[in-house]
């Protein structure tokens, strides 16, 4: 299938889009940063202290439902130097992604983490501490040690709450809400030919979609930034929000850019199982495996010693695809979470969100088992960066999860992830502040054709479609996979491809449509990159590849 004339047409990119003269903006900013949560806000932030250079934050949604404020469990980082030290972070790291990571990024981001928590709470983000003043510190599956730093059971949305909050109050950044970016800009929009082997592809900027008027605008800029997140609403169940659509790798793959690493997608393990909420599932918190949770099926009996001497603390990968053979060989749509062993005070203490959650469904975690089930959760891949943030497309960096660091190799250490784009952002900032007066704005640039309209019946089949792109994904890219399932997935998304490209030439863009189009793009990255894997490795497990023993020991603690 993957050598055939039409998919051959699949990987191909098209220009969808024709330029006309039209009554559209043209702005003009230094810096534009695509994405609101942790990583763009960072980013924003650290390059706002040149106090110079114009700054646009642009967020497809509001600052509040970027995917960070999601995010419970915590930021992990070592912290206490009396048990813990960055050689047994970085091993946890390495083991954790299968070897596949690379060092260099490891050793990054683990040695500047502490440098990131500081940050983080000099711009009013708040740790839980003990009575001691020391940091109240978590452990999380695939952790030797207690280096989870967090904000009782909602740590993304603290950290996402004082960021807003330091953004907001910064003259030199301009934020735009419910703005959607729909294409980065580069020679191609110049009427040059760009390939995937152009060496010198450049960023100029983007089109961005303003919510007041309905029309494409023109953003010019001297650095860009996609900071846009994740995309876990390409499944049809997801821990992520509706807008996790991976718009930001999409665009970079459509403008010839380098993607990596796409097949690692990971499947938390423990959502809460309920069939009424499934964009976004809510998230049962790795920290509660920690805490002493244990799995069992619904009739009580624990399973995770047939997996792994860990236990209910093996890594996410090995836990999901654990439950998710229990739950075929039982015929169950769930197992569950038990923490009624523990204290119930010191539950409610620890976890006041989930169990506030749970009960208001008729759930009390203190007497009760969570039911929970796997779903998609994070990707590990994305657009690939240097060890500057910086992409293969000149003046184009991207951090946070649409990145591929190398950080995460074939699998994501629990809490790695806010780190990883806080140290990113520094990192990223550093550099594009030192060779932005290199660059200058591209006048040449044409507006954007608003040409067309979109029927309610155009409305209805793009909803459909949505649809169906997760059904493709969960049933056949899921936790477990096999080269047919993939290779019909491809098939499916082909179609879907096809007359979404022909709907996208004749209409007026909008944000369904280009939503749509970034979910088929994103899920035939992700099924090509699992076919080209002939093996099982991290969170890529073929049926047709039995998974062979690491060289590499997989230590209990």
């Amino acid at each position: 299938m993957h050598n055939s004339k039409k998919s051959s047409t699949f990987a191909a990119q098209k220009c969808a889009t024709a330029y006309r003269t039209v009554i559209t903006m043209v702005k003009k900013y230094d810096f534009l940063i695509i994405g609101g949560g942790v990583a763009g806000m960072s980013f924003a932030l650290k390059v706002a202290r040149a106090g110079k250079y114009t700054i646009a934050l642009c967020c497809k949604t509001s600052l509040e439902e970027a995917n960070t404020a999601k995010a419970q469990g915590g930021i992990a980082s070592v912290t206490n130097l009396l048990v813990d030290d960055f050689d047994k972070h970085i091993h946890d790291t390495m083991v954790a992604g299968d070897w596949l990571s690379d060092p260099a990024a490891v050793e990054q981001v683990v040695r500047n983490a502490p440098r990131g928590i500081e940050e983080l709470v000099n711009w009013g983000v708040h740790f839980d501490k003990k009575e001691d003043g020391a940091f109240d510190l978590h452990r999380e599956g695939g952790h030797s040690e207690f280096r989870i730093l967090h904000h009782a059971d909602d740590t993304g949305a603290e950290i996402q709450r004082g960021l807003m909050e330091a953004v907001r109050n910064n003259p030199h950044i301009d934020v735009l809400e419910n703005h959607f970016a729909v294409e980065i800009i580069t020679q191609h929009h110049l009427g040059v030919r760009v390939t995937r082997r152009t060496p010198d592809i450049e960023c100029y900027g983007a089109y961005i979609l303003n919510p007041e008027t309905q029309k494409i605008d023109t953003y010019l800029s001297r650095i860009t930034l996609m900071a846009t997140g994740g995309t876990g609403a390409v499944y049809a169940t997801t821990t992520n929000p509706e807008i996790a659509t991976g718009d930001g790798i999409a665009m970079v793959y459509r403008a010839k850019g380098m993607v990596k690493d796409m097949e690692f997608v990971q499947f938390h393990p423990t959502s809460l199982f309920n069939p009424k909420e499934t964009h976004p599932a809510y998230l049962i918190t790795e920290a509660m495996r920690g805490y002493g949770g244990i799995l069992r099926l619904p009739n009580g009996e624990e399973f995770m010693q047939k997996y792994d001497p860990r236990l209910s603390l093996a890594p996410r990968d090995i836990v999901a695809r654990a439950i998710d053979n229990e739950m075929k060989i039982h015929a169950i749509d769930h197992v569950c979470l038990d923490v009624t062993h523990k204290d119930p005070e010191e539950t409610k203490h620890h976890f006041p969100n989930i169990y506030a959650k749970c009960l208001s469904i008729g759930i009390d975690i203190t007497k009760d088992y969570i039911p929970v089930a796997p779903c998609a959760h994070y990707m590990c891949g994305g657009i690939k960066v240097d060890l500057d943030g910086q992409s293969s497309i000149r003046r184009l960096y991207a951090v946070g999860e649409c990145s591929c660091t190398g950080l995460h190799g074939g699998n994501r250490l629990a809490s790695n992830s806010l780190i990883e784009a806080v140290v990113y952002a520094d990192a990223a900032a550093k550099h594009s502040l030192s060779i932005i007066e290199n660059y200058d704005f591209n006048e040449k640039i044409p507006e954007w054709n608003d040409e067309g309209t979109l029927s309610n019946e155009e409305r209805v089949l793009i909803a459909q479609d949505v649809k169906e792109v997760g059904q493709i994904m969960s049933t056949y890219v899921g936790i477990v996979r096999s080269d047919l399932r993939l290779r019909r997935a491809w098939e499916r998304l082909d179609l879907l491809y096809e007359e979404t490209e022909a709907l996208f030439k004749r209409v007026k863009a909008t944000k369904d449509i280009c939503e749509l189009r970034n979910m088929i793009n994103v899920g035939y990255l992700i099924t090509r990159q699992a076919l080209e894997r002939k093996e099982s490795r991290g969170l890529h497990y073929s049926i047709d590849y039995p998974k062979k023993e690491s060289n590499h020991p997989k230590e209990v603690w």
